[in-house]
């Protein structure tokens, strides 16, 4: 067994024409786009409920365009069926990737990946199911008898998408104040000391950024970012005592 591991290892890290790597590219690329676009005809039939999900904090949507309604219902199933290829897609992106890495440069871009999807999947989840609607209720409140909300379809998917896309890139944080930390600049005992000013920070874009005055949103979308911060802590604090040990070693 162990020798197999050996073979398989020294096959990895022998070199690649490049004619080669772009070959293998080209077929990732081709594996990731069929995965999708199996997975969003997979979910087609789903498109519907979603749409009726989606408008339960606005009521009904309407659509200006002939094409409008029959576009969005495309639109929404690609980002169903990338989302729900993603793992797959991931995996694509590994197998490229790997010939490239050391062994133990391997498992750690490994974990990386797994930890950004998980990441990125839960502050998307947050932000659907959490933030949404709370924040599209609070906007449409601003309506009267003579600001009637008439909701497009396509502008509020788009909305919907640049929000939940954003939070699941705010949620990456932990892995920036990792990456950082790695690179040498930044420090744990400089994120510990500037924690206070953090929490007024994070207050205030909490404040910012949440559609109402209401303390309830604000403290809804303040908590994960402080949760995340103290966690990039301990991921720096691990970090800093993993390259100590790698220096040591020499």
């Amino acid at each position: 067994m162990d020798t197999k591991k050996r073979q398989k290892t020294a096959r990895l890290d022998e070199p690649i024409p490049l004619l080669t790597h772009l070959e293998e590219l080209k077929k990732r690329l081709i594996y990731s786009l069929l995965a999708v676009a199996a997975c969003g005809f997979a979910v087609y039939p789903a498109v519907d409920s979603v749409i009726r999900d989606l408008a339960r904090p606005v009521g009904t949507f309407v659509f200006t365009g002939p094409v409008e309604a029959f576009w969005t219902r495309m639109k929404l199933a690609f980002f169903l069926g990338l989302f729900a290829s993603m793992p797959f897609v991931l995996f694509q992106f590994w197998s490229f990737i790997e010939r490239g890495l050391l062994a133990g440069e391997r498992r750690v871009a490994a974990g990386i990946t797994v930890i950004s999807f998980a990441l990125f999947a839960a502050g998307s989840s947050f932000c659907y199911f959490l933030i949404l609607p709370v924040g599209v209720k609070f906007l449409l409140a601003y309506g009267s008898d003579v600001l009637v909300p008439m909701i497009s379809i396509s502008r509020y998917l788009s909305f919907v998408f640049a929000m939940v896309f954003a939070f699941g890139l705010i949620f990456e944080l932990p892995l920036a104040i990792g990456f950082l930390v790695r690179i040498g600049v930044l420090r744990s005992d400089t994120l510990r000391r500037q924690r206070r000013f953090t929490v007024v920070g994070i207050f205030i874009l909490a404040a910012a950024l949440t559609p109402g005055p209401d303390v309830f949103s604000q403290v809804l979308m303040a908590v994960p970012l402080l949760v995340l911060y103290e966690v990039g802590i301990i991921v720096a604090q691990i970090i800093e005592r993993r390259n100590v040990h790698e220096i040591r070693n020499g």
